[in-house]
Parts: C-alpha cells; structure tokens; sequence
C-alpha cells in the first residue's frame, strides 16, 4: 500500500499560514487539512481522500455534513440565527421536551443549554453546590472534563493540563478509576475492582480526608474518552451509586463523548444498570454544530432566575441540528452503532491476535480503543509506537486518534458500514506492521 504524498503543496501553506496567526495550544496531531467531507469520507485541499475514524473526536455522529443536518440548519438560519438567553424560541424548547424524553433517570429531566462539553460541565458544578450547600467534589485519575478552570480541575489524564495553570479551583479529590487493565489497588478475594474502587473512596478519600457530608458530588465518565477509552467493571458504578445515596451525595456523568448513541444506548451510563442525578453532554449531541447541555433532575434544579446563564445557550441553528441528529439517531444510527460496533470490536480482536504489540482491544459500540503495550505480560504502555501507527495509518488515508498513554480510539460516526470497518481496518493493520518493523530495526 503506497502512502499518500502528505502534506501536499496546499495543506503545506496553509498550515504555515496557521502557525503565524492562530495560538499553538492547540494539538494537532498531523497535517490534514480538511477541504469537504461526506458521511465517513473527507478529502484535505489538496484532493487526498481520508476515511474518518476519529469523527472531530466523536463529534461528528451523523457523520460529514449528513443532508438532514444540512436542512434543518438550512431552514433555521433563513428565519433567524441568534435572539440570546433572554427570550424564548419553539427549537430551544422541543430540544429540552426531547432531551427530558431521553434522560437516564425516570424523574423528570430539566435542561441548560450550553455550546461545549466543558461548559455542562462547569453548570454541574455549580448546580451541584448550590442544590447541595456542600463544597467538596471527588473525581478521577485518567479523567477528562474540559480545560475551562473548575472543568480542568477535575481533568487528570494529563498533568500538562494543569501545568502553568495552579491554583486549581479548591474542593476536588481525585480517586483512582476502575482500570482493570492496569490496578493500583488491591482487591479483597472475590471483590470486583471497581467494587475496590468505591471501598477506596469511603475508606480513603471520605474517611481520611473529606467527611460524606460536605462532598455535593461526584463526577466521573461512565467510560473514560481521553484518558484511554476505559470500561469499568460491572460491580462498580452500583457500588458508586449505593455510596451516593447513603451520604447525600450527587452522581454527575460525563457523558460528553461517550453518549448520544456512540455505545449503541442513548447514554453510556445505561449500560451499568443506574441512574445518575445529572448528566453532561456535548460533542455528537449536534453533529458538529456547537451545543451542549447538562440534564438534571428536575428536583435539583432548584437555582433561582440569573443565577447561572449565557449568551449563546439554545442556540437556535444549533438546537435544530440537534433535533436532526437525535431523530437520525433514533431512526437506525444508534442500533447501527451497536451492531457495526460489535463487528469491529471482533475484527479488532481477531488483529489483536496476530501482534503482541496490541495488550488489549476493548469497548462498546462504536467507542473501541486499542492499547498498544511494550510486554503483553506486564501491559506495560507503549506510546511511541502507537504514535507511529497514527502517522502511518494517515499517510495511508486513515484518519486515527490517539488517546491514554498508548491507546487508539476508534470513534467513527454512527452511519459507518461494515464495508468500511474493512476498508479502514486494512489500512490499520499495515500501519501496525509497518510500526512494528520500524522498532524491531531501531532496536
């Protein structure tokens, strides 16, 4: 398979262009600049044709400019594009009627509207403490919340996240996440990890450091995105939530990639058998529109008029891409996300197989990772050649990302075939290959 001439002469100026005027916080993992995209397939301005595996990192969950998408964005930016927060519009409204109907929880649901993952998750906070009057949070080590400050406190899947940015907000605790793959704690005989996990939390964490009743919540993915595509044990969120409920304390989901019917339900938490007390949600929630919300149970929204708002919240070009997603979702995407998912997470096994470079393929529907380990026995990670696969699988016209310290997530929109998890798998693979001569030279 002959590698793509990348970056090409147009890709190549632009990206100067780039670096002279926009801020390089950013991290750009390699030069593709797109030019236009459909479905699963986008071409960089140079003409080069790329199948996407990555979706704007599970953003784009109808995929490239889906025609339904397309209209309601269409229709809605003829009759009106912005009015702000402090009116009314019928979009913003049939979003929250929806959202309430799809909430992991039976009590009724209450929605704020935002235009980001970090923001939902800054309105739980404060939500949070004010329905709590408590102070204190726990989250998680490999998490990821966003990089606003109370969001970036929470963060830990990077300490370059936090460097340069101290003092953090004040009141999180970080408890180890449940990663069977790699424990820190050690289990009690025929105790489930994540059940580990939660005893560490009331014995440690509640019992050493911050007393049950002044923690308002406790915010966690239900299966960790940036921090390596991690799927905890079945024992630990009914653990989670018995401890919730016997000190008062709130249970808020992240569900900012791994929801809106990337795992084949509508929310990841799903998949664990509880309900959680708020949910935040972003990313595919609009096919790469910018929105955002956090849900909450209705009980617990009880913050009184102007004491959290913003300027763009239900925005209505927005909201109606988000009316689109949710019925292309409902329609078909959603069980095709589980049934193509389960396909890919076998052919990924099968190659798995056939290199020991590959510690662990693991995942639900479509939200697969792939961890890439220096010794199989030990699962010790390997970052560098998992770097290697990404820049050889794109040089072949794969778009891949990275994520954990070693791990590649497969998160392709929904409307993805089987078809293309063969077309794209192909070209993974000679990446692999390629990857594992290149060490097995340098060595």
């Amino acid at each position: 398979m002959e590698p793509l001439k990348l970056p090409g002469p147009k890709a190549r100026a632009l990206v100067e262009r780039d670096h002279a005027v926009i801020s390089p916080s950013y991290a750009r993992g390699y030069p593709f600049v797109m030019s236009h995209g459909l479905g699963m397939e986008v071409w960089d301005v140079d003409g080069n044709r790329f199948l996407d595996f990555a979706a704007g990192i599970a953003v784009n969950s109808t995929g490239h400019s889906h025609p339904r998408v397309v209209k309601a964005i269409q229709e809605q930016a003829e009759k009106f594009i912005h009015i702000s927060s402090d009116f009314y519009h019928q979009k913003w409204i049939e979003l929250g009627e929806r959202l309430d109907q799809l909430a992991p929880f039976k009590e009724d649901a209450i929605s704020f509207m935002t235009n980001s993952g970090t923001e939902s998750v800054e309105a739980a906070i404060k939500l949070a403490r004010y329905n709590t009057e408590r102070t204190e949070f726990i989250g998680f080590l490999g998490g990821f919340h966003g990089r606003t400050m109370g969001a970036v406190t929470f963060t830990a899947s990077k300490s370059s996240y936090h460097k340069g940015f101290y003092p953090m907000m004040s009141g999180v605790v970080h408890a180890p996440f449940p990663d069977s793959y790699h424990p820190i704690l050690h289990s009690h005989p025929g105790e489930d990890y994540g059940e580990t996990v939660v005893r560490y939390i009331e014995e440690q964490i509640l019992g050493r450091i911050v007393p049950a009743e002044d923690i308002a919540g406790i915010l966690l993915e239900p299966i960790q995105g940036e921090g390596g595509y991690i799927i905890p044990p079945p024992g630990f969120f009914p653990a989670l939530r018995r401890l919730c409920d016997k000190h008062g304390i709130l249970l808020i989901v992240d569900e900012v990639q791994a929801g809106v019917g990337r795992t084949g339900k509508w929310w990841s938490i799903e998949n664990f058998g509880v309900e959680p007390d708020i949910v935040c949600t972003a990313k595919g929630i609009a096919s790469g529109m910018p929105l955002g919300a956090m849900i909450a149970r209705k009980s617990i929204v009880d913050w009184p008029r102007s004491s959290h708002g913003n300027t763009y919240g239900g925005n209505p070009i927005s909201c109606a891409a988000a009316l689109a997603t949710l019925d292309l979702l409902e329609e078909g995407m959603m069980q095709n996300a589980a049934e193509v998912g389960a396909y890919a997470l076998t052919a990924l096994q099968r190659v798995a197989k056939k290199h020991p470079c590959i510690g662990q393929v693991r995942g639900m529907g479509l939200m697969i990772g792939i961890e890439f380990v220096k010794d199989p026995l030990t699962h010790e990670e390997d970052p560098r050649l998992r770097d290697v696969v990404v820049d050889l699988a794109f040089e072949r016209g794969l778009l891949l990302l990275g994520c954990g310290k070693s791990v590649i997530r497969i998160s392709p929109p929904l409307c993805i075939t089987k078809s293309q998890v063969d077309e794209g798998l192909v070209i993974l693979e000679e990446a692999i290959r390629l990857a594992e001569n290149i060490q097995y030279n340098a060595a």
